[in-house]
């Protein structure tokens, strides 16, 4: 029996095999699946777009289930209360978003150009740009592993954080206990986006911080941002194969923060006084500049690197493992731990994979 390679299944092209690989086309094969492998005993891994996991080279010994649901529904969709739309777990996000700005459903522009699929987005509460899908779900229907059966959860109940949720506190080693079915967006409708809350943004598209632009324009802009970072997939491109952003941006006390120089970027984290670090900031003045790990020499042999046009991604330059991409992580987390006394964290799901 052929086996199935997760390195052909993750943006980042690296991942050995499956111990049983299986798709599911629909809801109720999504559950059967996950009831089966539970019924057995088996270890469950759940991949979407694979856009934000790094697996180990020597593969998963379990059921690796790809979300192949498609499609969406609207459920209701009037000038004062915008549309409800109801998304299938394993259809494309940016599909989604493409297809919202041009239907005039405003509030999810910022995000395009994410790969992977609309199921993972709250679980990660996926962010861009300003913009986070915690400001658009109205709510998540799962599967709860648990307690055998459908459970579905409000936009409160789902406790969204910075690149959290309920859903990621709730999964140990990529497997979930609530493997997402739908996901409900309440979208404004209006040809304008929501407010340009990222200061990038605002001056690519010519407007001040906080007011609104056309939603068309905004995805524009958003994807030759995200492209000239080496964000949006492109199989020509080496820089693109990646799990995307490989740490999350550090929240500290304002006296961590106090400690840094005057120039390091520095963002409100919420209500309680937390101050939001750059990782790409901390990473380049820990003397990590684009394209480190390049040389034949390095920690990965050249094999992996950072992204030569973005020092938050770590790139498989054609022929890297899993470990080849953990060595670059390693050796820059230990080097702004040294350099500024911060630990960075990994945004993707590591599966048999230690930093």
């Amino acid at each position: 029996m052929t086996q199935t390679l997760l390195a052909e299944l993750t943006t980042a092209a690296v991942g050995g095999p499956a111990a049983t690989f299986v798709e599911a086309r629909t809801e109720a094969e999504i559950i059967d699946v996950v009831r089966s492998a539970d019924a057995a005993g088996e270890p469950l891994l759940i991949i979407g777009g694979g856009s934000n996991l790094l697996i180990s080279d020597d593969g998963f010994p379990g059921t690796v289930l790809k979300l192949a649901s498609e499609g969406f529904t609207v459920s209701a969709e009037e000038s004062c209360g915008g549309v409800a739309v109801v998304v299938q777990a394993g259809h494309n996000w940016d599909d989604l978003v493409k297809h919202a700005v041009l239907h005039a459903w405003s509030g999810i522009e910022a995000l395009s150009g994410i790969p992977g699929s609309t199921g993972a987005t709250p679980v990660q509460n996926v962010g861009a740009y300003g913009a986070d899908v915690s400001q658009t779900i109205a709510a998540v229907r799962t599967w709860d592993r648990e307690q055998n059966a459908v459970r579905t959860f409000t936009n409160s109940e789902l406790k969204f954080g910075y690149r959290d949720s309920l859903l990621k506190q709730t999964t140990v080693k990529g497997s979930p206990r609530f493997v997402v079915l739908t996901v409900e967006f309440q979208l404004p409708l209006g040809r304008m986006s929501a407010p340009i809350r990222y200061a990038e943004l605002a001056r690519a598209l010519g407007v001040e911080q906080g007011k609104r632009a056309y939603s068309n324009d905004v995805r524009r802009e958003v994807l030759r941002l995200r492209a000239s970072k080496g964000m949006v997939l492109d199989a020509a491109d080496r820089d693109t194969y990646s799990t995307g952003s490989f740490f999350t941006n550090p929240i500290v006390p304002p006296a961590v923060a106090d400690e840094l120089p005057q120039d390091a970027p520095r963002y409100p984290a919420g209500t309680d006084g937390l101050v939001k670090l750059s990782a790409a900031w901390l990473i380049d003045k820990a003397g990590f500049a684009k394209g480190f790990g390049l040389e034949p020499d390095s920690v990965s042999g050249g094999r992996a690197a950072l992204s030569t046009k973005h020092t938050l991604a770590i790139t498989n330059r054609g022929s890297a493992k899993a470990s080849d991409m953990a060595a670059i992580a390693r050796e820059v987390r230990r080097g702004v731990v040294e350099r500024f006394g911060i630990e960075l964290h990994p945004e993707p799901l590591l599966i048999g994979v230690e930093l």
